[in-house]
């Protein structure tokens, strides 16, 4: 029996009804034992690329649901889809089929030196053609982003949707850390990235801490993404990784007619509002732009709900809590009850 369950028999236990006439509790459900397995989280699988290389990807979702490319940010395997289960009910009620192809270095993936951002975009298209997906949306999270741009710009008719989410541009000007030498850039992230609670840690105030669980599952996406392998954190692929997001200029986007939709947080100080402005002047379409005064760098998870329901294509609903329920709303309205301020933005799990 669940603790909602038995609080629920615990109170209707209680209650009498006048006279000497007790309402009887309702019987408890008999304890049974199930017929089907509980997901622990994705699969990892792996497939031999054409050049001989092994590829390391998840696919979640039926099969004939709507494809999605998952592209996690810096320093993530191919597991880190897993991190946004807590809305695995909505995402299975909308039929997303969630892909993710693991990057060069990390968790189960050899790392290879020579390989680079278009690399990781032939080995994406080579497993969505193993396993039959032909169109498919792109959603970007943070780092993930100069990888999503070089998949849009390689095979820009098989993108349905291109969605960046606090995603990193690979335009505008290089970070501070491109002019830093190879072992300074290591000794700059070793200490990070051996100890995932610090790789993954969030401010006090941010919205990931009311998700159950979230902070342990990030630290170990950590743990496998510095350790699968027995690499014991070594910083050689995280070091050629950033040295990837220094590459200028980025790719040509300009054959890409597919809707986009950027995300970003008003507090970012990771990837900084500033960077909605670089990837408009990147774009050839007009943007849908989704901007959050309520988040940082933890954009992607706070709004993951509204992600969500863009990615189902119905990106012209907004994701409100009105009165304790979760609604799907006209933008306008939805604005207007926000600004009233008797709805909030995104799912009532975020108000409990």
């Amino acid at each position: 029996m669940t603790a909602a369950a038995g609080a629920a028999l615990a109170v209707l236990g209680t209650l009498l009804v006048s006279g000497s006439t007790a309402v009887s509790a309702a019987p408890a459900p008999k304890p049974r034992v199930q017929d089907t397995f509980d997901s622990l989280g994705p699969d990892v699988k792996a497939a031999k690329l054409s050049d001989g290389r092994t590829a390391h990807y998840i696919d979640e979702g039926r099969r004939g649901g709507t494809p999605v490319l998952y592209i996690g940010g810096t320093g993530t395997s191919a597991r880190a889809a897993h991190m946004t289960d807590f809305f695995r009910s909505t995402r299975e009620s909308f039929g997303i089929r969630l892909i993710s192809v693991e990057r060069n270095g990390f968790g189960d993936t050899e790392y290879d030196p020579s390989l680079g951002k278009a690399d990781f975009a032939k080995d994406a298209l080579e497993v969505l053609d193993r396993i039959g997906v032909k169109k498919v949306s792109v959603i970007a999270i943070s780092g993930g982003g100069p990888y999503a741009a070089e998949l849009a710009a390689r095979a820009p008719g098989r993108v349905k949707a291109l969605h960046l989410a606090a995603a990193l541009p690979p335009y505008g000007e290089k970070a501070a850390y491109c002019g830093l030498s190879d072992d300074a850039l290591a000794d700059a992230v070793k200490d990070s990235i051996a100890d995932p609670r610090s790789w993954w840690a969030f401010p006090d105030d941010s919205a990931v801490k009311s998700i159950p669980g979230f902070a342990d599952t990030a630290y170990e996406e950590g743990a496998r993404t510095y350790n699968q392998r027995g690499q014991k954190s070594d910083p050689a692929p995280q070091v050629h990784e950033q040295r990837l997001y220094c590459e200028r200029p980025g790719p040509d986007l300009s054959k890409l007619k597919a809707p986009v939709y950027l995300y970003g947080g008003d507090k970012d100080t990771t990837v900084p509002p500033a960077s909605l402005a670089t990837w408009r002047k990147a774009l050839p379409v007009t943007p849908v732009v989704r901007t959050y005064a309520d988040s940082g760098h933890d954009v992607q998870y706070r709004h993951w709900d509204q992600i969500l329901v863009d990615l189902a294509g119905q990106g012209d609903r907004t994701v409100v809590c009105h009165s304790d329920r979760t609604k799907l709303m006209a933008p306008k309205k939805a604005d207007r009850l926000v600004s009233a301020g008797t709805a909030t933005l995104g799912s009532c799990a975020w108000q409990k």
